[in-house]
């Protein structure tokens, strides 16, 4: 795979985050997103059917009576924002929250009206489903605004522990040491993997936040693999098997390559024998799967700092893909494997 030239001005790139600070609005057409969607306004109904009603048989009642309204007015509006989710995209979070709610109230005046006229319904007034859709739109809105800030610093760690935590200084130290050992024997590779340096450090301290392809983030680990390879030799092994998975695939980047070298400092580098660290990336039922293995040593020395880097790809997983993204991290067999789901996403289907 050829070399990533890493252009600031290239239409991939992320936009610039908002002036004023703003969160985008959640993605409508996300399974995870409309499960805490509908979660949420069955709990509302139910208070307010408690609210109404004394008794409990009149409670269940009244909140049959509420559903039988706000059901379907949530269902339509949910495939409306799913359906209309690019318009959405490209306004300002304020204007996208006004659609919203403006849609949830036509929608609302619409059923309203309609099971007047087709059942002959006696559902309450306007004006108190009216109410009860602004609120709920307003708690929806208000709910996933706090947990998108509650999360957007596991954004900003990504490039942050890029330099802090992710590349440790032994790593820069030693890939210096290592280039500067070629140069006289191999000048042309010495060039080469100062080149793979430059661009896995400008990667590093770009700007993370939006999903990346896929085939760029392979490309970076090819080139943080090589430079490893430079000081570690026949001692890293590595097996890649990406012809099953499409290279448009859009994920969080550095998802990859944080698990890359925690597999070669905690599963390579206690080791004196070569090891194995094995890439299988493929698409199985529209779910693109992440799995990297390395070998494992319960006294190995460096064992202990995986945490860190799992949770904080956990949390962007969830940022981005809420319940259809998942990580799990298993040993088994002297092997320690990370596998990672995620929706299949590309630029069409985005």
């Amino acid at each position: 795979m050829p070399i990533i030239k890493q252009n600031p001005a290239a239409p991939t790139a992320p936009p610039p985050p908002p002036a004023n600070g703003a969160v985008p609005l959640p993605n409508f057409c996300n399974l995870g997103i409309w499960l805490r969607i509908l979660v949420i306004v069955d709990a509302m109904s139910a208070v307010a059917a408690a609210l109404k009603a004394p008794t409990l048989d009149g409670m269940w009642r009244e909140l049959m009576d509420l559903s039988a309204l706000v059901q379907p007015v949530l269902l339509l509006s949910l495939l409306a924002l799913c359906l209309g989710r690019r318009l959405l995209a490209r306004l300002p979070y304020s204007a996208g929250a006004a659609a919203v709610l403006a849609l949830t109230l036509a929608l609302t005046s619409l059923a309203h009206i309609l099971s007047r006229r087709l059942f002959d319904a006696d559902v309450g007034t306007l004006g108190r489903h009216w109410l009860f859709a602004a609120l709920a739109s307003g708690v929806l809105l208000g709910y996933f605004h706090l947990r998108s800030r509650a999360f957007s610093p596991a954004i900003s760690e990504a490039r942050l522990q890029a330099l802090q935590a992710r590349i440790r200084p032994h790593f820069l130290f030693n890939s210096i040491n290592a280039v500067l050992s070629l140069i006289r024997s191999d000048p042309k590779r010495a060039e080469r993997a100062l080149e793979d340096m430059a661009d896995l450090f400008r990667v590093l301290m770009a700007d993370n936040r939006q999903l990346a392809p896929l085939e760029k983030e392979v490309a970076l680990c090819r080139q943080y693999l090589e430079l490893e390879q430079l000081r570690l030799g026949e001692r890293l092994q590595v097996v890649w098997h990406v012809e099953k998975v499409p290279g448009d695939a859009l994920i969080p980047p550095l998802v990859l390559q944080p698990l890359l070298e925690n597999a070669v400092y905690h599963g390579i580098e206690p080791c004196t024998e070569p090891g194995e660290i094995v890439i299988n990336l493929y698409l199985a039922r529209d779910r693109v799967h992440l799995v990297l293995a390395n070998p494992y040593r319960l006294d190995g020395g460096h064992h202990g700092g995986n945490k860190m880097a799992l949770g904080n790809i956990r949390e962007r997983l969830q940022l981005h893909f809420d319940a259809e993204a998942s990580l799990t991290a298993k040993v088994s067999g002297g092997t320690y494997q990370v596998h990672i789901i995620v929706p299949y996403v590309s630029e069409t289907n985005a």
